[in-house]
């Protein structure tokens, strides 16, 4: 009966101390914001490199539209695309191009997936990379894999990768191509 008494008092004294409140608040709270600061980390980083890949492609067309007379082929914008991209890390192995000409007369069905490098499957041919002719609307659509850089949390965790973990980042450009 004792040592009841003195329990009971002893978590008296305990409930009434405010000692380590932040602790608990520190424990609950922590998580989230490292979680918050690791997603902004990872969407900074995945807004800069699709930037850059934008900047890649608009720089390559740019190239494709003033080289008149001149059909550049799939091999020579890629190496443009990457060049001119620079931060992308392997572009020139997870860069995925596809040029399509458009009819501006008639309605164009065309996939709205893009098609993108899996490194963790076999090689892919290119799908589609028709050069036009004078005056023809061409669509570009560029697509690369990055490697998410927290891949196990926050905004990373959510990324849809392939199999070999890799996110996609897609960027389109048109075009006409210009008379000789």
């Amino acid at each position: 009966m004792m040592m009841f008494a003195k329990m009971k008092s002893a978590f008296r004294r305990l409930r009434h101390k405010e000692d380590g409140n932040a602790t608990v608040e520190f424990a609950i709270l922590f998580p989230a914001f490292v979680t918050i600061l690791l997603s902004g980390v990872e969407l900074g980083m995945i807004t800069l490199q699709h930037s850059m890949l934008e900047r890649g492609l608009d720089l390559a067309v740019r190239n494709v539209r003033l080289g008149t007379g001149t059909a550049p082929q799939h091999d020579e914008i890629k190496a443009q695309v990457c060049e001119y991209a620079g931060l992308l890390k392997n572009c020139n192995s997870t860069l995925r191009l596809e040029m399509v000409q458009v009819d501006l007369r008639n309605a164009v069905t065309w996939d709205t997936t893009a098609d993108c490098v899996d490194t963790s499957e076999a090689v892919q041919p290119v799908r589609t990379f028709v050069n036009g002719q004078e005056n023809d609307m061409m669509i570009l659509r560029a697509c690369v894999k990055i490697d998410p850089i927290f891949p196990t949390s926050g905004l990373g965790k959510q990324l849809v990768v392939d199999g070999a973990g890799q996110a996609a980042l897609v960027a389109m450009a048109a075009f006409v191509q210009e008379p000789n």
